[in-house]
C-alpha cells in the first residue's frame, strides 16, 4: 500500500519558520507532481504549492508565494515545504499529495494521493 507520510508540524509564533517533510512509500512517486495543501478549522482545503517530478517547475498560492519554498529530493523519495514569516492564518493541517497529471494543480481532484496531514500553529 503507497503511503505519504507527513512530519514536521509543530506550534511557532509569528513571524517564524517551520520545514514540512513527505516521504512516499512507493518509488513511483518520483515520476509524479508531488504538492501541499492545507486546510483550516471550519474552511476548505487549499492549494499551497506544487513541483514538477524533476524540480525544475514550481507553482505556489498568491497567500504563500514569496514566503515558502517547495522542494524533492527523489533519491529519498521526500517533498518539502520551507515556510518563513509565519502569520497565525497559516495555522491548518497540511496536508502532502501527489499526482500523475501535469496541470489543474488547485483542483483538488487532480491529485490522487493524499498524506494524513500534519498540524501547523501560528500563534500571534
Amino acid at each position: 500500500q503507497v503511503q505519504l507520510v507527513e512530519s514536521g508540524g509543530g506550534m511557532v509564533q509569528a513571524g517564524g519558520s517551520l520545514r514540512l517533510s513527505c516521504a512516499a512509500s512507493a518509488r513511483t512517486f518520483n515520476r509524479y507532481t508531488k504538492g501541499w495543501f492545507r486546510q483550516a478549522p471550519g474552511k476548505e482545503r487549499e492549494f499551497v504549492a506544487a513541483i514538477s517530478w524533476n524540480g525544475g517547475t514550481t507553482y505556489y498560492a498568491d497567500s504563500v508565494k514569496g514566503r515558502c519554498t517547495i522542494s524533492r529530493d527523489n533519491a529519498k523519495n521526500t517533498v518539502y515545504l520551507e515556510m518563513n514569516s509565519l502569520k497565525p492564518e497559516d495555522t491548518a493541517v497540511y496536508y502532502c499529495a501527489v499526482t500523475p497529471r501535469s496541470s489543474n494543480y488547485f483542483v483538488l481532484s487532480t491529485w490522487n494521493y493524499w498524506g494524513q496531514g500534519t498540524q501547523v500553529t501560528v500563534s500571534s
